[in-house]
């Protein structure tokens, strides 16, 4: 099951953030359809949040087709995101870790990188745009 968390320091909004952790792990197939979202009641008392902001993700969902609620039961994943491409996440994912090591040793904090990351990231695509 998956456990979300909050960064205050993002500027997304909360229920955002929650939508975006499971279109996150669905993309990378630790969701899969079927599985059941946490409560609401477990993610209020798990982050200290309103249970509207729960509820509103959960609805930003559903209104995507990723996941339905079912009376009672519970809010349960209907479809997943992972493509072709799953396969080749873990040698990717190894040679992200191999990235980070070296950023690490060369002094940088977690946030020098991610900042490096998405700048590169935004370039990157911003390029493949024009």
């Amino acid at each position: 099951m998956i456990e979300f968390h909050l960064d205050a320091r993002s500027g997304v909004s909360p229920y955002m953030q929650l939508v975006q952790q499971v279109r996150h792990a669905l993309r990378l197939g630790l969701l899969e359809e079927g599985d059941q979202l946490p409560t609401v009641k477990e993610v209020v008392a798990r982050l200290a949040i309103n249970p509207n902001t729960v509820l509103k993700a959960y609805r930003e969902l559903e209104h995507e087709g990723l996941a339905a609620a079912r009376p009672g039961v519970g809010t349960f994943i209907t479809r997943t995101l992972t493509g072709a491409s799953l396969a080749a996440h873990a040698p990717l994912r190894r040679e992200l870790q191999r990235w980070l090591d070296k950023a690490h040793r060369a002094g940088l904090d977690d946030e020098s990188i991610e900042a490096l990351f998405f700048t590169t990231f935004r370039t990157a695509a911003q390029q493949d745009i024009a």
